[in-house]
């Protein structure tokens, strides 16, 4: 039985109270009939997994404005959307996301289809992003559920099992709360209360609109909850990483091949990365060169184990001809990415992190 009482109190606070997000349409627009695009809830919604509102917002205006379709992205380059995507991470999203535009104007026309299920069929799209989207854009009565809905739920009635373990409890109590009528607008009100009211340390009780039925509020538990099972410590591996420019100031790059951490994303030639108890393969250079080791590492952390990346450096390498630009770096090819062409931003994270290592020494040794 849904609980109507405390979704209508939540979307009384939401009309008032909603954020402002660039792909959202606001509860008075959506009141005067403007729809949501699927589109665009789709592929904020894929950009928003694991990754904060803040990060999200200029990838999200950048590739609506590259892109302002679903049809315009399917005919989007590799390379340029990998590019585009590069320092938000988890890349298998944006390979995905490539896939799944694909599979919309294959299959369904440039038309997203308007049901979980339907939803779920496309590559990328799980239960969460297909209730999202389903709830979001088609007004269906789904159960979205992400980490801030977890949380209000947990305080909501006051459970003590701790997560991961509560996700179905959570789930099937949010779905309790889940309205038929403005689905959509629940869905991301209590999202919204999450992260404005209800946060993880030091929630707002006192203006929260579901204060007087909350069970953690009146047992004075809700700043303890959702409680959490400890993770276990993350392991280090490390590696080698080769940075070479030529004597016309051309870079020697790698796509990296498109399955695997990092895929289809523009870095540096180097070893696997591998475990701190066990010896990095033989670093073999991608190219003949005065090869130098730089004396500090690049570090980085990603979700299940932490990277440390030796950096060697070499300069003068034999002059390129500007042949090979970032863009038509085949996977898993290396090529040289001419000085004109070469832009830090298009690479991940961590290899720009190496770069800014390796372009620090180059520039004191010049």
């Amino acid at each position: 039985m849904r609980d109507g009482a405390t979704s209508g109190a939540l979307l009384d606070w939401y009309d008032i109270h909603a954020r402002d997000m660039p792909w959202r349409v606001s509860p008075a627009d959506r009141a005067a009939g403007v729809r949501p695009d699927p589109y665009r809830v789709w592929l904020s919604e894929v950009m928003l997994q694991q990754t904060t509102v803040a990060a999200v917002r200029d990838y999200f205006a950048r590739f609506t404005a590259l892109w302002p379709t679903v049809g315009d992205l399917a005919a989007a380059e590799d390379g340029r959307v990998m590019a585009e995507w590069a320092g938000l991470g988890y890349y298998a999203r944006a390979r995905n996301l490539l896939k799944c535009a694909r599979a919309v104007v294959r299959d369904h026309g440039g038309v997203f289809p308007d049901t979980r299920e339907a939803l779920m069929s496309l590559p990328g799209i799980g239960p969460y992003t297909a209730s999202a989207i389903s709830a979001i854009a088609f007004d269906r009565a789904e159960t979205v559920v992400d980490g801030n809905v977890e949380r209000v739920m947990a305080r909501l009635h006051d459970v003590h099992t701790p997560l991961p373990a509560a996700k179905p409890e959570l789930t099937a109590l949010a779905a309790l709360h889940t309205p038929e009528a403005r689905p959509g607008d629940y869905a991301q009100a209590v999202m919204d209360l999450g992260a404005t009211i209800c946060t993880p340390r030091s929630p707002a009780c006192g203006i929260c609109p579901w204060r007087d039925p909350c069970a953690a509020r009146a047992e004075g538990t809700a700043p303890e909850l959702p409680k959490k099972t400890p993770k276990k410590q993350k392991p280090v591996r490390h590696g080698v990483v080769f940075i070479g420019r030529s004597r016309d100031g051309a870079w020697l790059m790698e796509r990296r091949p498109e399955s695997g951490l990092l895929g289809g994303t523009l870095g540096w030639p180097g070893t696997a990365w591998v475990a701190v108890s066990e010896e990095v393969p033989e670093a073999i250079p991608p190219a003949e060169a005065e090869w130098r080791l730089l004396p500090a590492e690049a570090l980085h952390t990603f979700t299940h184990f932490h990277l440390r990346l030796s950096i060697m450096v070499a300069e003068g390498l034999p002059a390129s001809g500007g042949e090979t630009a970032s863009a038509t770096l085949r996977p898993g090819a290396q090529g040289w990415v001419p000085r004109g062409d070469f832009r830090p931003s298009d690479m991940p994270t961590v290899m720009r992190k190496a770069f800014d290592l390796a372009r620090s020494a180059m520039d004191n040794d010049a």
